[in-house]
């Protein structure tokens, strides 16, 4: 259970962290909507060409993806579902465990009936010495097996809280699965209109408006904020999936220790 909170504090760092440069990412897409909003002037001035030149370096400069690296995530996934694994094992165990200690209570009782009635028709001493032997076997078996010394109770209590957790870590795989393509994704556009804008503002100045790079940048104009904010959206999502999970766990946690 410990590595599961862990695990699961790590992942809302690395959420915090998504989001971030998410903000910075937003900040460098105004460069494109100024340049954008400058292209629309008919003004050919060198100025106007400048300003161009000025925004589109600006963009060019960083890439806010560039240190959220892919073995980040793969390696919160990894964890988790190390962890997923083996808050299902802990579950399979404890069940065993809760259905052999009802199995034997339920034995204890059924022999102690039936001894009662044989007693009715034979020895009296049966009635006392078989359902004596029967509760020392049984007390041997929880000696032997530490889980079967807890009560019922609490074992279901434990296979809630290990119900929970599983849940939660099972949800986050599927989120940062998710937000791992959409980072990918983005990380790959932006990339490619670094190294579009850079190829252009090599060549010559007097060629930087041309036809392409408006057409490259209009796209991305249109495209890029709706991907960002889907990303925006998931890892919020996935804060809150977290935290949400956590105090869950924390709650059944608390309640069986009071």
């Amino acid at each position: 259970m410990l590595d599961y909170f862990h695990v699961s504090a790590q992942a809302s760092l690395i959420c915090s962290h998504l989001l971030k440069n998410i903000h910075q990412l937003h900040c460098n897409y105004q460069f494109i909507q100024r340049a954008l909003q400058i292209m629309d002037n008919d003004d050919d001035s060198q100025q106007k060409l400048k300003l161009i030149i000025f925004e589109l370096n600006s963009f060019i400069l960083t890439n806010p993806f560039s240190n959220l690296e892919y073995h980040d995530f793969k390696l919160i996934s990894d964890e988790n579902s190390s962890v997923l694994n083996r808050l299902k094992s802990m579950r399979k165990t404890l069940e065993r465990n809760f259905k052999l200690k009802r199995y034997l209570k339920t034995l204890e009782f059924c022999v102690t009936e039936v001894c009662d009635m044989v007693a009715v028709t034979t020895h009296a001493l049966t009635s006392v010495v078989t359902p004596t032997v029967l509760k020392f076997t049984c007390k041997g078996l929880e000696r032997e097996l530490p889980h079967l010394r807890f009560s019922r109770r609490f074992l279901g209590n434990v296979c809630e809280q290990l119900d929970m957790a599983a849940k939660g870590s099972y949800i986050l795989n599927k989120d940062f699965d998710t937000m791992s393509r959409f980072v990918d994704r983005l990380y790959d556009d932006i990339e490619h209109v670094r190294a579009m804008m850079q190829l252009c503002l090599n060549k010559n100045i007097d060629k930087l408006i041309s036809m392409q790079i408006v057409k490259e940048l209009r796209k991305c104009d249109v495209g890029f904020g709706k991907k960002v904010e889907e990303l925006k959206e998931h890892a919020c999502l996935c804060l809150v999936t977290i935290n949400r999970s956590r105090d869950w766990v924390t709650k059944e946690m608390e309640k069986m220790g009071g």
